[in-house]
């Protein structure tokens, strides 16, 4: 066996090839876009590269054939919020092959030592957690947009190399048109019935607008997270700008108090329902069919929701139940959507766990994030629990 730093055309060729070769009749695995997975490498359009660095490697046999591959990344803006400096590895595909598996985790060690690195999360990705985070250990069902899909074993090959559970992550299924709690209802027309509140969805014409409500939530809800750096102005543009052309404006709410943003739930169409026609290629012929299919195929019947967030001050008082009930109240009439598939669900979230739960969320999928300790005689110490 061979590994090469990814470099030239083809071994990028090469990189983005292999999960075809992995999941060759995998019925369940949905390509994911190249021009996704190539825009985390691509130092003029991640913006991570202003704050960290990142590398990946493509693995051959003895006749050439790719049959892995692995990135490492830090993160200088997060890499010391840890016990340990900690950086990541993501983005890895291998046979069901041990020493191939050991050779590329230990390539990505390597090169995180050498950085003054102590430790190891994946896979992860270098970018927003929103995406290419963590390993699926159940629920081999199609994955939605930009979450993990992987085969069953690739958990042996992880734990084998003594990558140990850091927290886990949940993905709920929530019908569309399932009766909520009385108690949703009582909040949303409370608030409803209080002129300083209000509920909004998207508008296109306003979306740098809507990009800094996203901003304010955002930092504020996720404040209380263990290492959690303040969102910037440029981020969130750049994320409304990248969910736009995704984005169908009563899908996308927000919450008001006095004409300031208070919560957000933001929820996508299931791109992957679209875009597994399209091959794992987003190209001019491929842009222009998501565009036709967005408009007119309506075969796809389920939502995905990314974000969901109250800041502080309003948590604990119905507004979580009131959003919902906002956007359910525009949503439903319009029989266009029977699923609603929430992802990311941190095990170390109770509080928003319980929200799903009482939404009636069937749990559907779990992803593990991973820890690797490179000093064995240290054990690690799992993610805060937020209260």
């Amino acid at each position: 066996m061979v590994i090469r730093e990814v470099v030239s055309q083809q071994e990028i060729s090469d990189f983005l090839e292999l999960p075809y070769i992995i999941y060759q009749g995998d019925n369940q695995w949905i390509p994911p876009l190249r021009q996704d997975i190539e825009m985390v490498f691509n130092k003029a359009k991640n913006p991570y590269f202003s704050h960290g660095t990142c590398i990946r490697w493509i693995l051959y046999n003895d006749t050439q054939q790719p049959i892995g591959r692995i990135a490492a990344f830090i993160n200088n803006k997060t890499k010391d919020t840890e016990p340990q400096p900690t950086g990541g590895c993501g983005f890895f595909e291998c046979i069901n092959d041990k020493p191939a598996a050991t050779l590329l985790f230990d390539t990505a060690k390597n090169w995180l030592v050498a950085q003054g690195i102590e430790a190891m999360d994946g896979p992860i990705n270098f970018g927003e957690k929103n995406a290419w985070w963590g390993l699926l250990v159940d629920g081999f069902i199609p994955p939605v947009y930009q979450m993990n899909y992987n085969p069953p074993y690739y958990k042996k090959l992880f734990e084998d190399y003594g990558f140990t559970t850091y927290f886990e992550q949940y993905s709920y299924s929530i019908d569309i048109n399932a009766e909520r709690p009385e108690k949703y209802n009582v909040a949303i027309q409370k608030y409803l019935a209080d002129p300083d509140f209000e509920f909004r969805h998207f508008e296109a014409g306003k979306a740098g607008q809507y990009a800094a409500d996203f901003r304010t939530v955002y930092n504020a809800a996720w404040s209380i997270h263990p290492g959690f750096k303040q969102m910037s102005e440029k981020q969130a543009q750049n994320i409304i700008k990248a969910l736009k052309p995704a984005i169908i404006d009563y899908l996308v709410w927000f919450a008001y108090h006095k004409g300031q943003p208070i919560a957000m739930f933001i929820m996508l169409p299931e791109l992957n329902q679209w875009f597994k026609k399209l091959n794992g290629n987003l190209n001019l012929i491929g842009k222009l069919r998501f565009l036709w299919m967005k408009h007119f195929d309506a075969s796809n019947r389920k939502i995905f929701g990314i974000v969901f967030g109250v800041v502080p001050e309003f948590q604990k008082k119905g507004m979580e139940g009131a959003i919902v009930m906002a956007a359910d109240n525009v949503i439903r009439p319009k029989k266009r959507w029977d699923i609603i598939e929430l992802t990311w669900i941190a095990s170390f979230n109770p509080r928003m766990l319980k929200t799903v739960e009482t939404l009636g969320g069937k749990l559907i999928k779990t992803h593990i994030t991973y820890r690797l300790m490179f000093d064995k005689s240290k054990g690690i110490v799992p993610h805060e629990v937020i209260h």
